[in-house]
């Protein structure tokens, strides 16, 4: 999985300010009410600095870099990952850390996916946005913001980044992206991250848990990976799933890629079309994964007679990682490295899964 790579910038000496890029891509934060309409509309960055003079009053320097023009999440793919990941990887020398604006309701794709994207990253990119946008009285913009900004441009005794990792800062908690989920549209917690702990928790300090935290190798380069096939599909099972509606799916023209989500510790219906299917869809080189429906907990190949026939079939084990995760990627892999796939598939590539 190669394609540029960059070395990466000299250590800060201690105690000079940090420079954090603030990458706006739009979303419910960067909104203000429109006061003829009284309809919620993207701000322009004059605008939402306004409503944010914090920016510019700390003690690290924020410059910002906004998407023309913004972009609901839902909108967001692949193009805009490439284009979020180069902008980190162009500026990498010149900032101690990123924070990348987003709309929450497909953060946790955006977010997993550059963890794929910038390999041996060495320094903080993390993403946040809030519930309520900027301009509401009880936005929990600021709050999310600046603690993101903090987090990025947080160093230890030595000068080094304590969190040099993509991750999602939301209410009063830092989780590793691909480790999260969107749980909820209603509450301050938006995010949570099942199967794997907090690496940061917010209140009067922030404390940082440094143990759980995954640090690349110093002398390895920052790599950029931009190359997804988007050829896949996610195949939920339900009682009652007919046979036509799993043949459609697998025997979509050009699908390379499925995430199989299962019942409970990996299982699936006994029936033998169903392993048929399958097994006719992994002949025919489609890689197929098993992915959990359980938010905690992960799959168990074999544990159940009921997890044999996918066993049999081909399908591979996805182990506790996230359908935002395995998706992200699946595509990657498939688009950067095909013939490793596979193989790649079931390997923990960023902390994105446990493998005992």
């Amino acid at each position: 999985m190669c394609k540029k790579n960059r070395n990466f910038a000299a250590k800060k000496k201690k105690n000079t300010m940090s420079k954090i890029l603030l990458i706006s891509t739009g979303g419910t934060i960067t909104m203000v009410r429109d006061a003829v309409s009284g309809a919620l509309v993207p701000a322009d960055m004059e605008t939402f600095k306004a409503f944010m003079p914090e920016l510019s009053a700390g003690d690290f320097q924020v410059e910002i870099q906004a998407f023309t023009p913004l972009i609901d999440s839902s909108d967001i793919g692949p193009a805009i990952w490439e284009q979020m990941a180069r902008t980190v990887y162009d500026h990498y020398d010149e900032y101690d850390g990123f924070v990348i604006l987003h709309g929450t309701d497909t953060m946790s794709y955006s977010a997993s996916a550059l963890s794929f994207m910038l390999e041996n990253l060495g320094k903080p990119v993390v993403f946040t946005g809030s519930q309520l946008p900027v301009g509401v009285l009880r936005s929990d913009a600021k709050e999310n913001l600046l603690t993101a900004i903090e987090i990025a441009a947080a160093k230890d005794e030595e000068g080094n980044a304590i969190v040099p990792e993509v991750t999602i800062y939301f209410e009063d908690r830092l989780f590793r992206a691909n480790r999260t989920t969107k749980r909820n549209a209603e509450h301050f917690s938006a995010f949570n991250s099942y199967n794997y702990p907090a690496l940061a928790k917010a209140g009067v300090h922030i404390t940082y848990l440094p143990h759980l935290v995954r640090y690349s190798d110093p002398t390895k380069p920052l790599t950029l990976h931009t190359a997804f096939d988007t050829n896949v599909a996610v195949l939920k099972l339900f009682p009652g799933i007919q046979p036509a509606v799993v043949r459609a799916l697998l025997r979509t023209r050009g699908l390379k890629g499925v995430v199989l989500e299962t019942f409970g510790a990996g299982n699936a219906p006994s029936d033998k079309w169903l392993y048929r299917e399958l097994k006719a869809a992994v002949d025919r080189g489609i890689i197929i994964v098993n992915k959990t429906q359980c938010n905690t907990g992960s799959v168990e190949m074999g544990l159940y007679a009921v997890s044999l026939n996918l066993m049999k079939a081909g399908v591979l084990s996805g182990h506790d990682i996230t359908t935002e995760a395995l998706l992200t990627k699946m595509m990657l892999l498939l688009g950067e490295q095909p013939e490793n796939a596979k193989e790649l598939l079931c390997k923990d590539l960023c902390g994105e899964m446990t493998i005992d």
